[in-house]
């Protein structure tokens, strides 16, 4: 490698690394984009748990209880959160105010921007499980996953794939609006997907098998065989991650920069 390129290669590992910084300053500057993505799903397992019923033993549960069943829930709610209401408006916000079109001209490139915005939220999405686990263990005595390398190994998929899907919605859709009211029409099968309204496990056979076929319901179906010690079965791990394959090809192939 000639001095030339190893500089270039310096100057552009260092703009990625100021861009990841002045992203994390501005994402630190909306605390209402943070709140929904670290704090709500942990304030909605709090409500559902202080419910008394949800806290009692059900045998067709396996002996488990609602709060136990909620937890990987409330995980999934932030990812659904950041994947697509968070992200997929301020990657569109950026290419639609021409902020991608004029990085190409200097030596920080706009996928470095990009790549800043999935480790930021993908860190976030990892706050706000830490903090589901913390309040679930502390204050409902629920189990921590005992198969924790499963378990985020299942974590780590289906943050893959629903940033994945937030970049793919931003790829096609041409403004923030309607960025927006995508992201919103996919939100609510999304949560019905994962649980939140009735968690994948309490569902009837059929519409099981239909949920699972999706990255979330498949990884809340991963989530809850890791928590309960086993390790995740194969077939929730592959579809969560072909999902994560083929969105990511889906936003790289369909996202312009200008």
């Amino acid at each position: 490698m000639t001095a030339l390129t190893r500089g270039r290669t310096t100057a552009v590992k260092g703009s990625a690394v100021a861009v990841l910084k002045a992203e994390a300053r501005l994402i630190l500057r909306e605390p209402a984009s943070l709140f929904w993505v670290l704090a709500f799903p942990t304030i909605l397992l709090g409500i559902l748990g202080a419910i008394p019923s949800n806290r009692e033993h059900d045998a067709d549960l396996g002996g488990l209880r609602v709060v136990d069943l909620y937890v990987p829930v409330a995980i999934l709610l932030a990812v659904i959160m950041a994947g697509l209401q968070a992200m997929p408006p301020v990657l569109t916000g950026y290419r639609e105010r021409g902020i991608l079109r004029r990085m190409s001209s200097t030596p920080v490139r706009p996928g470095s921007l990009i790549g800043a915005q999935i480790a930021l939220h993908g860190a976030a999405i990892a706050v706000s499980a830490l903090l589901a686990l913390a309040v679930g263990r502390i204050v409902f005595d629920v189990a921590l996953p005992r198969q924790l390398f499963g378990y985020l190994v299942a974590l780590a998929l289906v943050t893959l794939a629903a940033l994945a899907l937030g970049a793919t919605i931003s790829a096609v859709c041409r403004t923030t609006k309607i960025t927006q009211a995508v992201g919103s029409a996919v939100f609510f099968p999304a949560m019905f997907a994962s649980g939140v309204w009735l968690p994948v496990a309490t569902m009837p056979d059929v519409l099981q098998r239909i949920v699972t076929l999706t990255p979330l319901g498949a990884a809340a179906q991963a989530l809850d065989e890791a928590a309960a010690g086993e390790w995740p079965g194969w077939t929730h791990l592959g579809v969560t991650a072909l999902w994560a394959v083929l969105l990511m090809a889906a936003a790289r192939r369909w996202f312009k920069w200008e």
